[in-house]
């Protein structure tokens, strides 16, 4: 049986790939993340696979940064791990967003990817 740990290691190894990728403006690395069928949900309509995840990120400014925190995790199967997590997303030019995030990671034959995003944005 796996523990919380294992589970905070794999979510943390696809959430610092897909934060570094935010952070560097490089929407490619951020939808390489997830699954080529993710259900993607930003702040905008929904989307499904790489493409829909490459194109929301392209289309966020220059500047962009994330900075998470897991709230809580699960193992709710052997090849798939939930998240919840608290998100900041800063602008250069604007004042920061406080999301919740829930995704589900999913292991396929090319490791850990995101296969489900949900966002909730905070007031």
């Amino acid at each position: 049986m796996s523990t919380t740990a294992e589970h905070e290691e794999i979510l943390r190894g696809v959430m610092d790939r897909w934060k570094s990728g935010v952070d560097a403006h490089e929407p490619q690395q951020v939808a390489s993340c997830f699954t080529e069928d993710a259900i993607f949900q930003g702040l905008h309509p929904y989307g499904v696979g790489r493409r829909a995840v490459a194109e929301y990120y392209d289309s966020q400014p220059i500047g962009l940064t994330a900075e998470y925190r897991i709230l809580e995790t699960r193992r709710v199967a052997e090849e798939v791990v939930l998240g919840y997590l608290g998100v900041d997303f800063s602008f250069t030019d604007r004042p920061t967003i406080r999301v919740t995030l829930s995704v589900l990671i999913r292991r396929t034959a090319d490791g850990w990817s995101i296969s489900h995003y949900q966002v909730t944005k905070l007031d």
